[in-house]
């Protein structure tokens, strides 16, 4: 190891020397321990060697002179005593960095009383996406419904605004089928840092987040009944998956997410995936991402989010998702305003090379979903 480039929650990206060549790579202090300059390291760069969308990184399996601490061997009170990794879930199961967690449902849980028998959501409104760089302009849509509120109490700067009124409390379900690392979201980093989010919850194989959940059911209601949320945002971690077919993406998972919210009660939100940007004809208009997951997967019905949006995209909207009345509610939400309010986003906007500007459709379309469950809420709240 060569230099400490920056830290975030959960990483650490440094620079490392192979073969004479300086590459980027990325650590996970609590599997690997904390990396330090001189350090040998054992890299995985089988992603970056091909060039795929990892990011650009090689990834640290391991500092060989330098090993962390031995998982505590006891049992419950031994492994609460050792912090929130110290559980018995096994996430990336039978894989050689298989990571131990507590998660908030098993038995030495203090929440696993709670939740045992724990069936319904309560109506909260769950939002569903596809890809992770919806993620905050879901949020922008949701907090510029507060917007009034922060004229009159100084909210600014891309954060929240703070009144009387209280803000809704957001948690992020993470799905595991992009990114299984919390930790490697600067997104996700960015927005708690930002009050955006009040926690996240991993799901699956995935983990790192501030609450571990078995499946999205127990995080969902551990958003609600734990984390306290008014919301939650359920989508996959970076690095979504494709492959060109109609079922062969990672965010098929987002109809399972529409099932599960509303097996539990929600009010379940489908944020479309849409462009007016994206080359491949497969997503242009209506992603067929979005039409294959709310279509055939999602057998509960949601409602499905559609933006107000300029001409010709608009109707080509309009008819992509046609098909999907016969099961769903579509609902049509106005932009006005949200352009500024993802533009005050604290995180960079971003969503397959594309920035707000480049595929502004795109953005709106998540943000028009939060603002949607804004007025969800509001029916809720007295």
């Amino acid at each position: 190891m060569t230099a400490l480039r920056r830290e975030w929650p959960g990483a650490a990206e440094i620079m490392v020397t192979v073969d004479g060549e300086s590459v980027r790579a990325l650590a996970y202090p609590a599997l690997v321990g904390s990396p330090r300059v001189g350090d040998r390291v054992l890299l995985n760069t089988a992603a970056l060697d091909r060039e795929l969308g990892t990011g650009g990184y090689a990834f640290v399996v391991a500092l060989p002179d330098r090993l962390p601490p031995d998982p505590p061997r006891g049992g419950t009170t031994a492994r609460r005593a050792a912090g929130p990794q110290a559980g018995h879930i096994v996430k990336s199961r039978y894989t050689p960095l298989q990571a131990m967690v507590a998660s908030v449902d098993e038995q030495g849980s203090p929440h696993h009383e709670l939740l045992r028998e724990a069936g319904s959501v309560e109506g909260m409104p769950v939002v569903v996406a596809d890809l992770h760089s919806a993620l905050p302009a879901i949020l922008a849509g949701l907090f510029a419904s507060f917007r009034t509120a922060a004229a009159s109490s100084g909210g600014s700067g891309g954060s929240p605004p703070r009144a009387g009124r209280a803000l809704p409390r957001v948690c992020y379900v993470m799905q595991d089928g992009g990114a299984l690392p919390a930790w490697f979201s600067r997104t996700v980093a960015g927005l708690r840092a930002a009050g955006w989010l009040a926690a996240t919850a991993t799901t699956g194989q995935s983990f790192g987040g501030d609450l571990e959940a078995v499946t999205v059911h127990t995080g969902l209601l551990a958003a609600r009944l734990v984390v306290g949320a008014d919301v939650a945002v359920v989508t996959q971690g970076p690095g979504n998956l494709g492959t060109g077919t109609r079922w062969g993406f990672s965010g098929v998972a987002a109809g399972e997410a529409v099932n599960a919210a509303a097996a539990l009660d929600g009010r379940p939100v489908a944020s479309l995936r849409l462009s007016g940007a994206d080359e491949r004809p497969r997503h242009q208009g209506v992603s067929h991402h979005s039409l294959t997951a709310y279509g055939r997967v999602a057998l509960a019905a949601c409602d499905v989010v559609l933006p107000v949006l300029p001409e010709p995209l608009a109707s080509r909207v309009a008819a992509d998702v046609a098909p999907l009345a016969m099961r769903h509610r579509l609902v049509t939400v106005p932009v006005d305003g949200l352009d500024s309010a993802l533009r005050e986003s604290p995180v960079p906007l971003s969503t397959m090379g594309r920035d707000l500007d480049s595929d502004l459709a795109y953005f709106l379309a998540a943000a028009a979903a939060g603002r949607h469950a804004a007025g969800l809420l509001a029916e809720n709240r007295p």
